[in-house]
Order: C-alpha cells, then structure tokens, then sequence
C-alpha cells in the first residue's frame, strides 16, 4: 500500500476483536491503546495509521474524511444514518443484539409507552414502524435502571449475554436488529484511493473467512 490509509477504531471489545483480523491483513500496531495515550497509532506500515475514538464517533470521523476507513457496531450505524458510508464487510465480530426489554411479568402499559435508550433513532424507527406512540427518553448509560425507578417502562439496548438485565429482574421482550461490526468506507477514498481501499478490504474479507 502506497498510499496512506487512516483507520478508525475504538477502544475496548471491538480493538480487541479487530486487532487479530487486521494482524491476519499484516498490519499490527506499533503501540497499545490500552496503555498508550496517543490518539494516533502507528503501524508496521508507515502508510497505515490507527485512530481511536469514541465508538459513536467512528462513522462521523470516515463520513467527513478524518478517516478513510473505519470499524464500527451496525448499532451505531443504525443511529448514524450511513450517510458518505459504504458498508463494505460484515467482520461478524462484537456480536450481540439490539432489544426492547423490560421487568418480568409486567403489567400491559395502557398509555404511552415510555423508552430509555441512548439508540433513539432506531428506537423511534422501530415503534413508527408498528405505529405506536412512544415518549422516547435518552440515557447515556445504566438503561437497566430507569425501569427499576419508574423513570421508563422499557429500554431499548444492546444485549450480549443477558447477565445484567437477569441481574436487575429484566427479561428481553423484542428483538429489532442482529449487531456485528462492520467495516466502513468513506465515499471519496473509495474513489481517491481505490487500490490501497480494494487492497485492505480484500485482505479483512480473508481474515474474516479464516476466523
């Protein structure tokens, strides 16, 4: 790859199940950003940098051209929008689902229903779509409580294992969208830098196959 190619990551589960897929492509970080405070990450390629950001930030960081490429949650994309994104590969990595869930055994709520989320966009798409009125509260963490208090009468979240609705007497209720990670393309380096792109996206789809 001649020409430079910034990718954007995240801290945390999705770094962590990137890093083997991209070591499979050849590219491994020089640094550890767990460890370093760098926001830039330099490589064994001297044309391949790492930038870690917020996961709600990656999509914004490809969609503007601060990144030519980057992972995100379809989650997050799904609140995003996808706009200046292909969304070339499913690096079926991070798994989990996105859920409506609320107390068990739950009373029928007979007014409006009132959702926690910090996913309100795909909250509000999901209840438009079954034409129910929904007051939509956003959170930023800790969703599991607002059921608890009488803040909301559901939450819509992430949901891996179920431990910590189990935990707080919660149940899964519906299912809105299967989550994995994806890679993201930003529409002008796509065409601007269309080898090194092809290259990279070509290398990640074996490493997905070889996992």
């Amino acid at each position: 790859m001649n020409e430079t190619l910034t990718i954007a990551l995240s801290k945390g589960r999705i770094f962590k199940e990137t890093v083997p897929l991209l070591a499979q492509a050849g590219i491994v970080p020089v640094d550890d950003p767990e460890t370093s405070r760098k926001l830039i990450l330099d490589t064994n390629h001297d044309t391949v940098k790492l930038v870690i950001i917020r996961a709600t930030d990656v999509p914004t960081y490809v969609q503007y051209g601060a990144a030519d490429i980057g992972v995100a949650g379809k989650d997050v994309l799904l609140e995003h929008g996808g706009e200046g994104l292909y969304e070339p590969l499913d690096l079926k990595i991070a798994q989990c689902r996105l859920m409506v869930a609320g107390p068990k055994n739950a009373p029928e709520i007979k007014g409006r229903l009132r959702v926690a989320t910090k996913y309100i966009d795909s909250a509000r798409r999901y209840y438009a779509k079954q034409g129910k009125q929904v007051e939509v509260i956003k959170l930023y963490g800790s969703m599991e409580l607002a059921p608890l208090v009488g803040l909301a009468d559901c939450i819509v979240d992430v949901v891996d294992t179920g431990n910590t609705l189990r935990a707080n007497n919660l149940e899964p209720l519906e299912h809105i969208a299967d989550i994995s990670s994806r890679l993201v393309v930003n529409k002008a380096a796509m065409k601007m830098k269309h080898k090194a792109v092809k290259e990279f996206i070509h290398q990640m789809e074996q490493a997905v196959a070889a996992k």
